[in-house]
């Protein structure tokens, strides 16, 4: 087997140390990037081109899932592992709809670790622990969802779009749709179209509900709210 080119991608200095840590001890794997935040990890893959990249949802700036989404339209050979906290079966799904290949706990062991990334560059995926071909992922995706194709997705499974994440975004924020509006040079009727969209996907009733569930998976950050 060839080197496989990784990249690391969490805030966390520490955990990506002890990432790089395991992984540079396997001979058949070099670590050829990292990033901290959505956007570093935006411009690092396409500058380094990785064969996977190790990414956490919960990122400052652009989610990890928006990240994935974007790279892989654009690096579509490029495989992902989502190492993450967040533990559900709909973010594990969110997750290989917009093309990772494996959702792992942020406590894997590291040799569970270093077969799931030699799986996915051999074209499988992993859940959990559990290694699977794509036939069998879509057999678990449609136990799960009633769905036969990642591809065919009803809309509510579907992770928001960049413009709806971003008006999301400013929901927990505390922001009007008319303040929502101003701020993004759209109009009132716009943003209450993606608002309708919003709660639409994520199958919930108002703002409120929308705004929670965000933040349960890691897809707007606390520190990020205060911040701005």
């Amino acid at each position: 087997m060839s080197e496989i080119r990784l990249m690391i991608v969490d805030d966390h200095p520490v955990f990506r140390q002890g990432l790089r840590d395991v992984l540079e001890i396997v001979g058949d794997m070099e670590v050829v990037g990292e990033a901290a935040d959505g956007e570093e990890a935006l411009s690092t893959a396409f500058d380094v081109k990785p064969d996977v990249i190790l990414m956490d949802i919960n990122l400052p700036t652009i989610n990890g899932l928006q990240v994935t989404r974007r790279i892989k339209s654009q690096m579509p050979d490029t495989k992902f592992v989502m190492i993450t906290g967040y533990d559900d079966a709909e973010q594990v799904f969110h997750a290989l709809s917009v093309g990772a290949s494996a959702y792992c706990p942020k406590d894997i062991t590291p040799e569970a670790l270093i077969e799931a990334i030699e799986a996915v560059q051999a074209g499988q995926y992993v859940v959990g622990e559990k290694v699977m071909s794509y036939d069998e992922v879509i057999d678990w995706v449609e136990d799960k969802f009633g769905v036969g194709q990642l591809a065919d997705a009803d809309d509510s499974l579907v992770p928001l779009s960049p413009r709806e994440m971003e008006i999301l975004e400013h929901v927990t924020h505390g922001m009007s749709n008319k303040e929502i509006a101003f701020s993004l040079g759209i109009s009132h009727q716009t943003v209450k179209n993606h608002m309708t969209s919003i709660l639409r996907k994520l199958r919930k009733d108002d703002r409120t509900q929308a705004a929670v569930y965000a933040l349960s998976r890691g897809w707007v950050r606390l520190e990020q709210m205060r911040n701005e």
